[in-house]
């Protein structure tokens, strides 16, 4: 039996593991680098060990460092989370070598499929469908669009798409560089890029004994680039013979290579629905919640179950309803998914019961099998209420199954009062009402599952991903609807996020009918990002908000004797003017369909057309952030303008700024001081959360200025070069 269990990992997976692992009584092991000295899974483990230095390859990715961490603390298992050395086979054999349990496949599994190019020629011995390699030295433009992809790791990292001939070397070496950057390896592949497709996959469990469990499928198709953005289970739309044909080359797979604990098998589907499998991902996957909610299982306790010889039962319990994730990222989808490090002053996302700053799973009951003591019936899904700083209150709802899979001891929540709906029957439309009916158990829920907390900081060197968000229902339509309104809801405060965007994108007609595709926010990015009717208004309302709860806050009280100014207060929040009166009741907006019906520090009500509405404001301009706004009709991160502007801000024209902290990674080749450029031309890289990001000329003209220089590290604002644009030519000289 497992005692003390280090994660070879840090953020949302450190904590989730970590989450199980008490729920067992398992002692838990941090690894930390510098960056992460303060970061909450340190904080939830009992020990952490630090790793030197700060970037990826000094720390995360040292295996060396790890293992001596692991026995240093006295741990006796490692579970290696996802991404960074969860699918290096080096990494598992010096675990196992050391005398530890490592949670996870043998190392013989994961050398068979952790290389993509390995995995698809043992996937075609099997006779299981694929995407033909392509020979990048060959590549004609009868292939293009292709592909390129890193043969280890996953997560997007390593991946492009190449639709002109001479972007290929580029992109190869770009991808190369990044690939290695965050997998210690830059071996990439190319292959045909299929257009409109579908990211499928199935979850598979398996054990010593033989026994393989496919979990259902999950759609993952909401991607931007090539990472997922929104995943849910099962996979909609699917007919009842292509999902028997993915879950039956899932688990010829697994059987393949005698694979033992939890992977996932990835196909693409085409448009006309032909399946070619992908990759084999021999880990934990960032989106395994949907798949917990929907079979009510905990992934994460069976994979210890099965790595201290547990036997799973015949076949896996049944599953119940839909569930959908979404990824909250701290990025900006409106300036190429630019990443947005800072401090994160509030993060809690209201779900069913109540806020949640963090959420877990539901425990996994470990009982008699058919084959004796070790054998494990899942539980999973969970209700939780609480609220807080990251450490919510959780408690648990086990929908529990024996080792027959056949449901046993349904009990409800706390609070909960018997509402139930019934599953999606099969051929069913997943999205129409299903009645409710009397009984316990099948009560919607949000469940949170984050790496960060309130007072923490989003660094330039890890992955920008804040938390998961994910809801369960009966049917798909409400779980949309349900995670949809949920982040609507959350008090998200620090760096600019992709939450508007993950709630529009739950809305568009294409989602909610089912309709996606990996191409999805290649058509709709502009539309979805776009102001919307009102967007102005409403924005306008919520600095209205602010600037009176910050004339409240700095001591102007309402009400009382006192010399009051007769010109109005005049306050910019975000580019939108507010003005108003303070009188001897109240204050007075210069708006006649508005009125300040209260006011304090924190909360304003408006009236505003006969409709009251309530604004809560958090001011954290003092503390180098902005002012946030959460209404009845979105959330408003606003920036309190100065009346006159600082000379020392203004920039030459043409100044190449940092969009982001990060390292200089590499200069374009042949240019320096005094080069001519053309607008649209990378000149910098920079590396930042583990992606590349290209910044290019604003126009053409010379390069008079380069401060850049590769491996430098950059603050946000910092000035990278200038250009100087070229003359406009007279084009007036001699004409009569």
């Amino acid at each position: 039996m497992i005692s003390t269990l280090l994660v070879a990992n840090r953020g949302d997976v450190a904590c989730r593991v970590f989450r199980t692992c008490r729920e067992r009584g398992i002692g838990t092991v941090a690894v930390f680098s510098d960056a992460d000295g303060g970061a909450l899974h340190v904080r939830e483990a009992d020990t952490a060990v630090r790793l030197p230095g700060s970037a990826p390859a000094d720390t995360y990715l040292r295996g060396d460092l790890i293992v001596k961490a692991a026995l240093a603390a006295g741990a006796d298992a490692v579970h290696p989370g996802y991404g960074f050395l969860s699918e290096n086979a080096e990494f598992a054999r010096a675990v196992l070598d050391a005398g530890l349990v490592w949670v996870g496949p043998p190392p013989e599994a994961i050398e068979a499929m952790a290389s993509k190019t390995r995995a698809k020629e043992l996937m075609a011995a099997a006779g299981v469908p694929l995407l033909a390699p392509v020979d990048p030295a060959s590549v004609t433009e009868a292939d293009l669009p292709l592909l390129i992809k890193a043969a280890a790791g996953g997560g997007g990292r390593g991946m492009r798409v190449v639709r002109q001939l001479p972007d290929l070397p580029p992109e190869l070496a770009a991808a190369s560089a990044e690939a290695r950057s965050a997998f210690g390896d830059g071996e990439v592949f190319a292959e045909s890029y299929v257009e409109r497709g579908r990211h499928v996959e199935v979850q598979i469990l398996a054990d010593a004994y033989g026994t393989v469990w496919a979990l259902g499928t999950r759609d993952c198709s909401l991607q931007r680039r090539h990472q997922k953005v929104i995943e849910e289970s099962p996979a909609p739309g699917l007919p009842a013979e292509l999902r028997a044909t993915l879950t039956a080359a899932a688990v010829a797979a697994a059987r393949a290579v005698e694979y033992r604990g939890a992977g996932t098998v990835e196909f693409l589907l085409s448009p006309t629905g032909r399946a070619y499998f992908l990759e084999m991902n021999t880990r934990l996957q960032v989106e395994h919640p949907v798949t917990e909610e929907v079979f009510a299982v905990d992934l994460v306790a069976l994979q210890l179950a099965v790595s201290e010889g547990a036997k799973l039962p015949p076949s896996p319990p049944p599953p119940t309803g839909h569930a959908v994730e979404a990824r909250l990222y701290a990025e900006d989808p409106t300036k190429g998914w630019t990443p947005q490090p800072g401090r994160i002053f509030e993060l809690a996302v209201r779900g069913v019961g109540g806020d949640l700053g963090r959420a877990g799973l539901a425990g996994l009951a470990a009982g008699d099998g058919p084959q004796g003591a070790g054998a494990v019936a899942g539980v999973g899904g969970l209700d939780t209420a609480g609220g807080g700083d990251g450490h919510a209150d959780a408690y648990a709802q086990p929908r529990a199954t024996d080792a027959h899979g056949k449901r046993v001891g349904l009990q409800p929540g706390p609070g909960e009062e018997g509402v139930a709906r019934p599953g999606v029957a099969p051929g069913a439309d997943p999205a129409a009402p299903a009645p409710a009916l009397a009984g316990p158990g099948h009560r919607p829920r949000i469940r949170v599952d984050v790496g960060y907390g309130a007072g923490d900081r989003v660094g330039v060197y890890y992955d920008s991903m804040l938390a998961k968000v994910v809801a369960w229902a009966p049917t798909r339509g409400e779980a949309v609807r349900l995670l949809g309104d949920a982040l609507r809801r959350a008090r998200i405060h620090g760096p600019v996020t992709n939450r508007e965007l993950l709630v529009r994108s739950l809305r568009h007609p294409d989602f909610v009918a089912g309709r996606v595709d990996t191409g999805f926010y290649e058509r709709h990015l502009d539309a979805l990002t776009a102001p919307g009717d009102g967007d102005h208004d409403n924005a306008r309302h919520a600095a209205l908000a602010a600037a009176l709860a910050d004339a409240v806050r700095r001591g102007h009280p309402v009400g009382g004797w006192r010399n009051l100014p007769s010109q109005p207060q005049t306050k910019t929040y975000g580019g939108h003017e507010v003005r108003y009166h303070r009188t001897r009741d109240g204050f007075r907006v210069e708006d006649d369909a508005v009125r300040a019906v209260a006011v304090a520090a924190d909360r304003v009500t408006l009236e505003l057309d006969g409709v009251l509405r309530h604004f809560d404001v958090a001011d954290h301009s003092d503390e180098g952030g902005h002012v946030y706004v959460d209404g009845p009709t979105g959330s408003y991160r606003l920036l309190a303008h100065p009346r006159f502007t600082d000379p020392r801000t203004a920039t030459a024209p043409g100044s190449l700024l940092a969009p982001m902290p990060g390292t200089v990674v590499r200069i374009a080749d042949g240019i320096g001081e005094g080069s001519a450029v053309t607008a649209g031309q990378p000149l910098i890289w920079l590396e930042a959360m583990k992606m590349e990001h290209r910044i290019t000329a604003p126009a053409s003209g010379t390069l008079t200025t380069l401060h850049a220089a590769p491996g430098s590290q950059v603050e946000v604002g910092a000035l990278l070069a200038v250009v100087a644009p070229a003359p406009a030519t007279d084009t007036t000289q001699g004409n009569t």
